[in-house]
């Protein structure tokens, strides 16, 4: 009696069928959801690694060369850590910031690796916390050479016969900053007096980086203050004033 489940021969109805010569369809199938499943995996946790609000309000604030890249949080969790990178502009390679990893200020000084002054460069950073953390956010293009202000330089005065000495001198180290970076070009000292009555008129201005000038139309025994600011007109920039310094004539 034959057996009514007797094992098909190959080329007959029923015989399994093989892609390639060595699977069954089924397995290509199932190796496709492993394959799926996989992704959707690592997609979490990808997720889960970026889970906090990046850094806000990434920019660069430079004043004397020194440069100091600020930000704002995005969360009030207290706990939150930033990291800095920074890179020269066409560069592919980000570098740490060595100071500035996982600090909890809003400020990090990047003068040390942003001091070629011709050079342009970016900086990044981003938040990380207990919950995990955030994208990394870029700052705007930054150039020592046009971006930094220059702050307004030091006011001595002096009292002769003649009228009021006014010295105006920058330090030595910001001066060679100032030269070697050819700012010297298009720097102005503007200088401003304050009168007795309180009207106050734009003296002179003064090519950076020293000098003095003589106030000689005041009056005698009356008091006069001066301030001092730089201005750079090719940028349209201006530091903030100086403090006021005062002084009785003779």
């Amino acid at each position: 009696m034959l057996s009514l489940f007797r094992k098909k021969k190959k080329g007959e109805v029923g015989y399994p069928l093989k892609v390639g010569g060595r699977r069954p369809c089924g397995s290509r199938e199932s190796k496709m959801r492993r394959v799926l499943v996989g992704v959707v995996l690592m997609v979490d946790l990808l997720a889960a690694q970026v889970s906090i609000s990046p850094p806000a309000q990434v920019t660069f604030d430079s004043v004397d060369f020194n440069n100091i890249l600020r930000w704002t949080a995005s969360t009030n969790d207290t706990d939150v850590r930033y990291h800095v990178q920074w890179k020269i502009y066409g560069a592919g390679e980000w570098k740490d910031v060595g100071h500035c990893q996982g600090i909890l200020m809003h400020h990090c000084d990047v003068s040390s690796v942003t001091s070629e002054l011709r050079e342009f460069y970016y900086a990044r950073l981003r938040a990380s916390s207990s919950s995990g953390k955030s994208a990394w956010v870029l700052s705007p293009r930054f150039n020592p050479r046009w971006d930094t202000i220059i702050s307004s330089p030091l006011l001595r005065l002096n009292a002769t016969e003649k009228g009021i000495v006014v010295c105006v001198r920058t330090p030595q180290l910001l001066a060679t900053k100032i030269q070697s970076s050819l700012l010297s070009r298009s720097l102005l000292y503007k200088i401003y007096l304050i009168q007795p009555s309180g009207k106050e008129e734009v003296f002179e201005e003064m090519i950076c980086c020293s000098g003095t000038l003589l106030v000689t139309k005041v009056k005698h025994k009356s008091k006069y203050c001066l301030q001092v600011q730089t201005v750079n007109p090719l940028q349209r920039r201006s530091s903030a004033r100086g403090p006021r310094k005062c002084i009785t004539t003779l």
